[in-house]
């Protein structure tokens, strides 16, 4: 079946996509109502708004910063700080005594928040840990998959247009429940405090026991935990890691992506982005809510409604013009709501707004409709899914005890988000006695010799001379 260009009309009500900007909204509409013809499959994801996040056009500025880290280690590495934060550190490790100061001055109710999320956070993921597993394939013959942790790992906080303690917790207890033995920490450094990273998210730090924190950004921070650097005396600043995770700029983006191979990754985060699929039974004050909540983030943040009630959307229009007119960053959030990435997006009915939401794979989810945990129970591709009216994203965010370090930009297709996985590999191990082995060589030789192989088969038969 060939896919359905997305420009089609039907039952005598206008299809088709309406782009065009309109004075009246804050929002665009994207109309996808009117089926496609029988047997036709739409590509939706042709038409659905996206944030185009170029990682390819900052590759090569930053193949320069990592070949200079590379190169030049820890000199480098203060440079780019300079050039780029425009802070001069002769040491960019975060000193222990900042971290025990600037938990003592986190206000007791910020403090108090942060624990509440680390304890439910934990709990989740101490829940995800897998036994290992022993399989008797024959008698005399076993396999084992044990679960073996990443020996260290390079942690990236961003600190750009906000601060995020939150995300200290989400890549830190993850790692720390799966059993990683060393663990480092870099977030970029701020001139409005000392040179350091933010205070809260060195609060965050000393709460979860990380010690190893560098006043570090950007790719140069990747690069950083990539290949481990030294000052120029030849001592050593930062040993090099086995995988970094965290999420930043378009720039963190490309030196993970520059760098997968010299390093592990989780993944090349993009900007953040939030779908609602709703129906008339949803209140549109918690829908333009959420909607204006990522916005917040980011002016390439992603806002999408999915609903098939038009007057649903009409009053999400009208709280939305309230709603970013009253909110604390009314630029920021208008021009993403405002940008290519965001739309409401018009559907005939909520089957169709599961089609267009699996298509989109969003990293936030939200299912605010008649049977939402039914409805949510058929969603396949989401970075994570928020059920109901009392879950919203913010909540996750921060409380829900689920991670927010989660794929974007279609990524929840084929990968997931933070977990104790994340930092687990899978080893086999293979123990067959004599007689096992003897069992199953002639077969070994077989295919050996079936793929011209016959060393593979000789190997075998050596072991019954």
């Amino acid at each position: 079946m060939r896919a359905a260009a997305l420009s089609w009309h039907a039952g005598g009500r206008s299809g088709g996509w309406d782009g065009r900007p309109r004075l009246d909204r804050v929002i665009r509409r994207i109309d996808l109502r009117g089926r496609p013809a029988a047997g036709e499959t739409p590509d939706y994801r042709a038409v659905l708004p996206r944030a185009s996040a170029d990682v390819d056009s900052a590759l090569d500025a930053v193949r320069t910063i990592c070949d200079e880290v590379r190169v030049r280690g820890l000199a480098a590495v203060r440079e780019y700080t300079v050039r780029f934060d425009g802070v001069d550190l002769a040491d960019v490790r975060v000193p222990a005594t900042a971290l025990t100061a600037a938990l003592a001055a986190l206000d007791p109710t910020v403090r108090a928040a942060l624990e509440e999320s680390i304890a439910r956070v934990r709990r989740v993921h101490a829940d995800q840990l897998h036994p290992d597993v022993t399989t008797t394939v024959v008698p005399g013959g076993s396999v084992t998959e044990r679960w073996v942790p990443v020996e260290r790992v390079g942690l990236y906080v961003p600190g750009g247009l906000a601060v995020y303690p939150s995300s200290v917790v989400m890549n830190v207890i993850p790692a720390q429940e799966a059993g990683v033995a060393s663990l480092a920490m870099a977030s970029p450094p701020q001139r409005d405090h000392g040179g350091l990273p933010h205070p809260a998210i060195l609060a965050a730090c000393a709460l979860l026991g990380v010690d190893e924190v560098y006043a570090v950004g950007g790719a140069q921070a990747v690069a950083m935990f990539a290949y481990g650097v030294g000052d120029e005396a030849g001592h050593l600043g930062c040993r090099r890691v086995d995988l970094v995770t965290g999420p930043g700029n378009v720039y963190v983006a490309a030196a993970k992506r520059l760098l997968r191979g010299v390093v592990g990754i989780d993944a090349e985060a993009g900007p953040t982005e939030i779908v609602v699929l709703a129906d008339e039974t949803a209140d549109p004050v918690h829908v333009a809510a959420d909607l204006v909540s990522q916005a917040e983030h980011d002016p390439l943040a992603a806002s999408v409604l999915v609903t098939d009630s038009q007057s649903l959307a009409d009053a999400v229009d009208r709280q939305l013009e309230g709603q970013v007119g009253a909110t604390k960053h009314t630029e920021r959030v208008r021009t993403a709501l405002t940008g290519e990435q965001s739309a409401t997006v018009l559907v005939d009915d909520v089957e169709q707004g599961l089609a267009v939401v699996d298509a989109y794979a969003a990293e936030h989810l939200e299912i605010q409709t008649r049977d939402a945990a039914g409805v949510a129970a058929r969603v396949r591709n989401a970075g994570a899914v928020f059920v109901g009216p009392w879950s919203p994203v913010s909540l996750g965010d921060y409380s829900a005890g689920s991670n927010h370090v989660l794929p974007t930009g279609g990524g929840a297709r084929h990968s997931g988000g933070l977990s104790v996985q994340t930092f687990l590999r899978g080893v086999h191990v293979v123990e067959y006695d004599r007689a096992a082995l003897r069992d199953v060589a002639d077969q070994v030789a077989v295919l050996a010799s079936t793929e011209d192989l016959p060393a593979h088969g000789a190997a075998v038969r050596a072991r019954f001379r």
